[in-house]
């Protein structure tokens, strides 16, 4: 994201746009008003939902799961199933094993780059203006990469924020490079920098993301005569199980297990709020729980929206950090207009029609629920690319993870 006033040697950029992906096409559940209350749309004397709040939701199984078909002891003894599952994953890997992490990106895309020197304030603005939520920074001094800039980046300086609340002049004149600092003064581990080149594996590129627990990865070249570093892109879990989905369908299709099933997901201990929660108060939550999304919820658990890490950005800013006061309800409001909605599954979806959904939509996470829409569980790229990558293959593999 950048502003107006990308400061020199900081940008690379590129004209062009995303992957198409398709809008969802399954009905959609009635979701309820910003408030506490529990009343349908659908009903008598429904309250008007407020901008921001009403999104579609997405089941996979309503247009792409056949009628299960009842199997005899014998066959669930043979099971083809598990055969299935493994001849998939299988196919799966040896796909990523063969591509490079080159081959993930459009035909055109945009790049912003921010330099290291930068006011993270400004930071913000640019991303906003650009429609992004991450940006490489760049060491202008060294001529080097230094790291990228995410969401988490500004929760960490909301955090200072709170713990030094009468440096509130500082946090205004902090730089990207302060970012390190900010990092040791409220104790956060500082996270690994990592990058991959360009023409490795994909796979490579995935076994260091779960390693890292990135959701990101730069592609860095590195010119092999003066040794001078190149952004080329950056790569998330999504363009991954994008470019899967869209590639390799004859190997995803075989993948039929039940998520829950096969233990894809979290389904205890769930972090929720309510739209009358504060920003501040999800922020903490997802400190507490490390976690980049949290469900927005009613009083009788049924799945209201959901509020992630990227909806910070525009809450703080120009550094108003004070909004961050402010409810949840009226924090959503201020999504762009085409922000694609949250996506749903129940328990009993399998992987292939999770595959299916992120070909043809723009999917981050998948929020488990039942037939009333009450929250069961929450499935991120993360928990896909994993089993993807590692259900049964050695233990001393699974360890590292």
């Amino acid at each position: 994201m950048d502003d107006s006033r990308t400061p020199p040697d900081q940008a690379a950029s590129g004209t062009g746009s995303d992957a198409a992906s398709a809008s969802p096409q399954a009905p959609q559940p009635s979701t309820t008003s910003a408030g506490d209350s529990n009343t349908d749309p659908n009903l008598n004397g429904p309250l008007p939902l407020r901008p921001g709040h009403e999104l579609p939701f997405v089941a996979p199984s309503s247009y792409l799961r056949p009628k299960p078909s009842s199997r005899t002891m014998s066959d669930k003894t043979s099971n083809p199933l598990d055969k299935d599952q493994m001849q998939g994953l299988r196919g799966v890997r040896e796909f990523l094993k063969v591509r490079t992490s080159y081959d993930v990106l459009p035909l055109s895309f945009r790049l912003v780059i921010l330099d290291n020197d930068l006011l993270i304030r400004k930071s913000l603005n640019i991303l906003i203006q650009n429609g992004i939520v991450s940006a490489p920074l760049w060491d202008s001094r060294n001529g080097t990469f230094a790291g990228l800039l995410t969401s988490t980046d500004y929760i960490n300086v909301i955090q200072y924020y709170c713990q030094f609340p009468h440096e509130i002049d500082q946090v205004d004149q902090f730089r990207l490079s302060s970012l390190r600092d900010i990092e040791r003064a409220i104790g956060v581990p500082p996270l690994e920098t990592v990058a991959v080149h360009p023409m490795r594996p994909l796979y490579e590129a995935c076994r260091r993301m779960l390693k890292t627990r990135a959701r990101r990865i730069p592609l860095i070249d590195t010119d092999d005569e003066t040794g001078r570093e190149t952004v080329v892109s950056v790569i998330t879990q999504y363009r991954i199980l994008k470019f899967i989905a869209v590639n390799n369908e004859q190997h995803t299709m075989l993948l039929k297990k039940p998520v829950r099933e096969i233990g894809l997901g979290t389904y205890t201990d769930l972090a929720t709020a309510t739209m009358n929660s504060s920003v501040l108060d999800v922020i903490h939550l997802m400190v507490k729980y490390n976690i980049s999304a949290v469900p927005i919820v009613d009083k009788d658990n049924r799945v209201l929206n959901l509020f992630e890490a990227v909806d910070v950005i525009p809450c703080i800013k120009g550094g108003a950090y004070d909004e961050l006061t402010a409810t949840v309800g009226d924090a959503l409001s201020q999504r762009a207009e085409n922000f694609g909605g949250i996506y749903t599954c129940s328990e009993e979806d399998r992987l292939d029609t999770i595959f299916e959904t992120i070909r043809k939509s723009r999917v981050h996470r998948l929020i488990v629920v039942d037939d009333d829409s009450r929250l069961k569980g929450i499935i991120s790229l993360s928990d896909i690319l994993k089993y993807v990558l590692l259900y049964g293959e050695e233990e001393d593999d699974l360890q590292e993870y």
